[in-house]
């Protein structure tokens, strides 16, 4: 059996297979650290910049391994990729093909015994439905990323996808012809399973509650010899929600709708009959929950973010309302209890249950979770985040996976000095990835050894970028930034032509600077959220010279190649938002411990995202244009020389007339 250096190296396969593929060392790097921390059970980071061909470098070494691999991704989007055009390569190179199947979570999937309930319920049609039938007739994996005829925020959705709290397993009368079932049994078969991060710590918190004698049989993903992240930068925040509870409006109702269904089906909703009506006991949840979840929004400050829930905050009216609601939620699963005749009730007696033990996580949380709450478009959600969780990561995942791989474009981080600021405080230890080492678990002892590398990008930044980095522009917390951060950047939509991503660190200043580029006219603007993000990101590049107004969703994991992205305009530094509830509960945390969490934490997280924003620009080693960072701060403030190292090295400057230079220039490049 080859290894993967042999294939991926000068005079291999690949280079055979692809003619004008050119072999690089960075990538054989890679492919060599990846092969040995799958075979030696060790735990491997590497930030292998974009244009490194890292994606071959896990996969080739995945394959040839002759072990079962978790492949887990940042987004679905990537799951695609990898099976639709990764593997097939690899198939090309290698003469054969591992078994592979992907993993999505439960929600991805239509749950056939859910289907037939709302069928049941609604047997003239309504809605949506007549199409959801046609569909599901007709659909061999039950994937409802594949019914392109229903929107992906269709409300039917809610009342018939997968999850946890709905499956009975075995005893359903639809298991055998279950999609989930389906998928699990391909995915307990195959070589390589392609998952994502969401699925992956969903299946990993699913396992730890069900403890060591359950988990083999609960959640998807079987048993694996190593695991391999790409987007490894996004880790904490997706495992945070995760190793927490969340309870909703939007769960309490899709609940009362489930239970309701499940009553009536089982002849338990009619109060006139001895059995009992159980329509009365949700009437009564219902009004209770909404008066929670009324006192749990009137009680924080701020209308946007996740704000934080202290001890006694809801006051004793919140108390006595969340009493009530749990004393709701005993009745339901008492009543579901002594009158189940059918799997459909015994579902509503466990997800009554684990809404209490939910509740009860969030309004008394554990010492090292923080409670808070947020209101979103269409609901109000209740919750409560891990502060840290290193230590859940390190027991659940880092201590037993066999080799773990964590890889992204963006994982490393300068160390941040603290000379030159009003701080005094021990400095970030030392290391490129101290910053991600410390937030995941990393820097404690491990039963296996940990390597690290560092691969820069082969793109030759410093001709074929320029960072621009005015300082002539007011800051942001100043009022009359936006007016001219709007006036700059229509300057440099001048100067490109178009061909703009424009990204905002919050809704309000991206929908200020939209409606100013549009009164100013001359570009194509798109704004985030008038369509879907992939509707969005089709028009750009078929328009060739639009300008893209948007927030967090499009600094990374957006892939434009080409000439139809020449310029990333960033208002504001990307630090986190200091009064989130989970980002000022880290922070005390971190002073706690004597340590200085703006400089520990808050500035390398900065400059981890400010690098996914950067980039955006160069996707292919022929791509060129021009990054501009509006906020003075990174050239005026002791920190910002962190950012900036943290950068790939493009040519700077603060001067626009160099940019217009610079941009002249460019033409002449091939």
């Amino acid at each position: 059996m080859p290894r993967a250096r042999e294939l991926l190296g000068p005079d291999g396969p690949l280079e055979r297979a692809l003619g004008a593929y050119e072999h690089r060392d960075a990538q054989l790097a890679m492919a060599d650290a990846v092969e040995r921390a799958i075979t030696e059970s060790r735990v491997l980071l590497c930030e292998a910049g974009t244009g490194t061909g890292k994606t071959l470098a896990y996969l080739v070494p995945a394959a040839l391994s002759g072990r079962r691999i978790v492949i887990s991704t940042a987004t679905k989007a990537l799951q695609e990729q990898l099976l639709h055009k990764d593997l097939p390569l690899l198939e090309r190179l290698l003469g054969w093909a591992p078994r592979v199947a992907v993993a999505k979570g439960l929600s991805n999937y239509v749950c056939l015994r859910r289907y037939h309930e709302l069928r049941a319920s609604h047997a003239g049609g309504r809605g949506s439905l007549p199409v959801l039938e046609a569909w599901v007739k007709r659909s061999e994996s039950g994937d409802v990323a594949e019914a392109t005829e229903l929107g992906e925020g269709d409300p039917i959705w809610s009342e018939v996808v997968s999850s946890s709290d709905t499956r009975v397993g075995p005893r359903c009368e639809f298991h055998e012809a279950c999609f989930v079932t389906r998928m699990k049994r391909e995915v307990a078969s195959a070589d390589i399973v392609i998952a994502n991060h969401h699925l992956f710590f969903a299946d990993l918190a699913v396992k730890a509650k069900a403890g060591e004698a359950g988990a083999s049989r609960a959640g998807v993903l079987p048993a694996y010899d190593a695991v391999i992240f790409d987007e490894a930068h996004r880790l904490e925040d997706i495992a945070t929600s995760f190793f927490g509870a969340q309870v909703s409006t939007a769960k309490i109702a899709s609940f009362g709708r489930d239970a309701e269904r499940a009553f009536v089906g089982a002849g338990l909703g009619d109060g006139r009959l001895s059995r009992g009506d159980g329509l009365a006991l949700l009437r009564e949840l219902v009004m209770a929950s909404e008066e929670l979840f009324a006192i749990a929004r009137a009680a924080v400050a701020a209308p946007d973010g996740r704000s934080m829930l202290e001890p006694g905050s809801l006051g004793r009216e919140g108390d006595a309302a969340w009493r009530r609601v749990d004393d709701a939620l005993e009745a339901v699963e008492g009543f579901a209890e002594t009158q189940a005749t059918d799997d459909a009730v015994d579902v509503v007696r466990r997800r009554a249950a684990g809404l209490r033990d939910e509740l009860a996580r969030i309004l008394e949380p554990p010492t090292h979770q923080v409670a808070w709450v947020e209101q979103r478009a269409k609901s109000t959600v209740l919750g409560a985040s891990a502060v840290d969780v290193g230590p859940q990561l390190r027991d659940a995942l880092l201590s037993r996976a066999g080799g773990v791989v964590l890889t992204s474009a963006t994982l490393a981080s300068a160390p941040v000095k603290t000379k030159g600021l009003p701080l005094d405080v021990p400095e970030v230890p030392p290391g490129p990835f101290s910053f991600v080492r410390s937030r995941l678990g990393l820097d404690a002892d491990l039963p296996a050894p940990v390597d690290e590398l560092c691969l820069p990008s082969p793109f030759d930044f410093e001709r074929r970028a320029m960072l621009y980095l005015p300082t002539d522009l007011p800051e942001p917390s100043e009022a009359s930034f936006v007016a001219r951060a709007v006036e700059r950047t229509a300057e440099l939509v001048e100067i490109t032509g178009g061909g703009a991503f424009v990204l905002s660190t919050s809704l309000r200043v991206m929908r200020a600077l939209a409606e100013g580029l549009v009164r100013r006219g001359g570009s194509h603007v798109l704004v985030q959220g008038e369509a879907p993000k992939s509707t969005l990101l089709e028009r750009f590049r078929g328009h060739g010279d639009a300008v893209l107004v948007a927030t967090s969703s499009f600094w990374e994991g957006v892939d434009v190649p080409g000439e139809a992205l020449r310029l990333v305009v960033i208002d504001k530094l990307p630090f986190a938002v200091p009064s989130d509830a989970v980002v000022k509960a880290r922070c005390a945390a971190i002073e706690a411990r004597g340590q200085s969490a703006f400089t520990s934490y808050l500035v390398p997280d900065a400059a981890i995202a400010l690098k996914q924003g950067f980039g955006r620009l160069l996707r292919t080693a022929k791509d060129r244009g021009v990054v501009a960072i509006l906020d003075r701060r990174i050239r005026t403030k002791g920190y910002g020389k962190a950012l900036l190292a943290s950068l790939p090295p493009a040519r700077r400057s603060e001067e626009l007339d160099e940019v217009r230079s610079f941009w002249a220039a460019l033409g002449a490049l091939p």
